[in-house]
């Protein structure tokens, strides 16, 4: 059955490749992104592969708007949530503008909070919700001159797991996709800054820093998240919830 799905950052990288892919399965998308015109143009592209779609103009870090969004959409049901948005910001912690961490703070862990608060009651009176949070495999370990965004990161998981505690009674989970490394314009820009950061070429910062503790040396695909993310708000997933998917081509196994 057609769900309706609320993507946050869907407009480009993760978060439009696994809108456009819930589409292709039949959903309606719901584009959410600060950037009005991005919103728009991502919807046109799915439309023309004749995707149900509606662009939605939201800065995440604005709590008053969320808080007001079950009016906004009301004549949408939000079936699925998916907790995409999220920026980086790198440099060492003493040279971190604090302004800048806490936007980051409140982009990836706050935002993810107050949309489920948002959503959540919809999701129990109809007695169906999937929430997926896309981390990082910095949700679960530490690169340095991140702090911001591994701690923003790292507290998903623990939110995960107390909303799983709190929605036990429904058919509604929630759940982390944490991803390593995954080809996108802000991994693109994270291999430049760690390039001045550490002294080093592009390349190394590649090969050395990002791929070097996986086993299998490949960034993982957008495609490959998009489909763990279809196979989470099926029936065959109802009873996982609370956990932590960790896609990282065995990072974490040594």
């Amino acid at each position: 059955m057609a769900k309706t799905v609320f993507i946050t950052g869907g407009a480009s990288g993760i978060g439009f490749g696994i809108a456009e892919f819930l589409g292709q399965q039949g959903h309606r998308i719901l584009i959410v992104d600060i950037n009005e015109q991005a919103a728009i143009d991502a919807c046109e592209t799915l439309s023309a592969q004749n995707i149900s779609c509606r662009p939605v103009v939201l800065d995440v870090t604005d709590s008053v708007s969320i808080a007001k969004l079950t009016t906004t959409l009301h004549d949408e049901t939000i079936d699925i949530l998916i907790n995409n948005a999220g920026i980086q910001h790198v440099a060492k912690i003493e040279d971190f503008p604090p302004e800048k961490w806490q936007l980051l703070i409140n982009i990836m862990l706050v935002a993810p909070a107050m949309l489920t608060q948002a959503f959540l009651p919809g999701m129990r009176e109809r007695n169906f919700g999937r929430i997926i949070n896309v981390g990082s495999i910095h949700s679960v370990v530490a690169s340095p001159y991140k702090s911001a965004y591994v701690a923003a990161k790292h507290g998903l998981l623990g939110f995960a797991k107390t909303i799983a505690l709190e929605t036990g009674e429904h058919d509604i989970t929630i759940n982390t996709l944490c991803p390593a490394y995954v080809k996108t314009p802000l991994v693109e820009a994270q291999i430049a800054k760690q390039a001045i950061e550490n002294g080093i070429s592009e390349e190394d910062v590649v090969n050395k820093i990002m791929l070097e503790p996986m086993p299998k040396k490949a960034f993982i695909e957008i495609s490959e998240l998009a489909q763990t993310a279809n196979f989470l708000i099926s029936s065959g997933a109802k009873n996982i919830t609370g956990q932590t998917l960790i896609l990282d081509g065995g990072w974490t196994a040594r």
